[in-house]
């Protein structure tokens, strides 16, 4: 249920930019490695923007592909490789890079 916690801190970054101005789309980038479930976090959502002027707003989402960095060469890879081998110098030793970031890429507000 870790996407509550998110849901409300994406909800307070929206109202706090809208200035008061009714909320008609939110844009949403998340990195596949951040285990958000899109559909839980329209859920709360829906809940949590009840009231507010965000309640109504669609959500878009964005997903991010993941990457990880090898050890041994310091080079960045998709994490859709087989069994995590780097592309480059064939290690098996890997860390995640990018791809867990969550965040409001854009707000949308009524004129």
């Amino acid at each position: 249920m870790h996407e509550l916690s998110i849901t409300e801190a994406i909800l307070d970054v929206v109202l706090r930019h809208a200035n008061g101005a009714p909320v008609t789309a939110v844009h949403l980038s998340i990195g596949e490695l951040s285990s958000y479930v899109d559909e839980s976090i329209e859920l709360f959502w829906t809940e949590l923007a009840r009231g507010t002027p965000a309640e109504g707003s669609q959500l878009h989402f964005a997903r991010q592909p993941g990457t990880l960095l090898c050890i041994d060469c310091k080079k960045e890879f998709p994490v859709k490789t087989k069994d995590f081998q780097c592309p480059h110098c064939g290690s098996r030793s890997a860390l995640p890079h990018g791809g867990r970031d969550c965040y409001v890429d854009s707000i949308e507000v009524a004129p």
